[in-house]
């Protein structure tokens, strides 16, 4: 076991690599996962890592979307015997989600849950770690027009590994539906899940130094922008 700022697992990658290849269950405690790093700046701010971790075989990267799955990473990730794993936390703080209204938070272990449901959703939004009460909190909002889906992403690698009929049904959409994604990282490879057409929401540059906040809103990362770059998207 080892914890570090996610943004310093670079120097240590090719041992990150060594132990999946390896098939050896070490167990990674990243902190500072994003942006919100805020006012340590672009050289701190992981942008790239996400995918460039999850293009490693044999290794899960884990991200929870709040304090309760938090726990079930750790669990996740002390579970596995013959793969290392990633657990990504934030450094700012988020909602504990209330359970009473969302399904419990035991179904991280699947990789992906529906964390809101509809029948014939307009819209699917799929986010990850500190992005999910983001892309609840637009679901909220969008519903007053549109019926919108959305998927906790908590693990890609734990998702692709459950049976065909339970990844149908986490990805069941009808075919005019709008696929999004949300997440404090580089756009590229949600295309997987969002198509060619989909709207990808997250940073494709370096980020910039500011309170983790007003960074997060320079980049859309918050409910009301994500609103409007939907809407836009769907008018257009």
């Amino acid at each position: 076991f080892g914890a570090t700022f996610f943004v310093f697992a670079d120097y240590e990658r090719p041992a990150i690599r060594m132990r999946a290849l390896q098939k050896l269950p070490v167990v990674s405690e990243f902190t500072h996962d994003s942006i919100f790093v805020g006012e340590d700046g672009p050289t701190h701010q992981p942008i790239e890592h996400l995918m460039s971790y999850r293009a490693i075989p044999n290794l899960l990267v884990l991200r929870p979307a709040d304090a309760n799955e938090a726990s079930m990473a750790i669990k996740v990730a002390f579970e596995q015997k013959n793969r290392p794993s990633l657990v990504l936390l934030t450094r700012q703080g988020v909602p504990v989600l209330d359970r009473n209204v969302y399904p419990c938070y035991t179904n991280f272990d699947k990789g992906a849950y529906i964390m809101v449901d509809c029948d014939n959703p307009d819209i699917v939004i799929f986010a990850t770690g500190s992005e999910v009460w983001v892309a609840l909190d637009a679901q909220k909002m969008l519903s007053e027009k549109y019926n919108v889906k959305v998927v906790n992403m908590t693990c890609w690698e734990l998702f692709l590994e459950q049976d065909q009929k339970y990844i149908d049904d986490v990805l069941k959409v009808s075919e005019s539906t709008l696929h999004v994604s949300i997440e404090a990282g580089i756009t590229s490879g949600w295309e997987k899940f969002t198509g060619r057409n989909g709207l990808n929401i997250g940073i494709d540059t370096f980020g910039e130094s500011a309170p983790g906040t007003d960074v997060a809103n320079h980049f859309g990362i918050v409910p009301d922008k994500v609103y409007k770059k939907i809407i836009e998207k769907i008018e257009n």
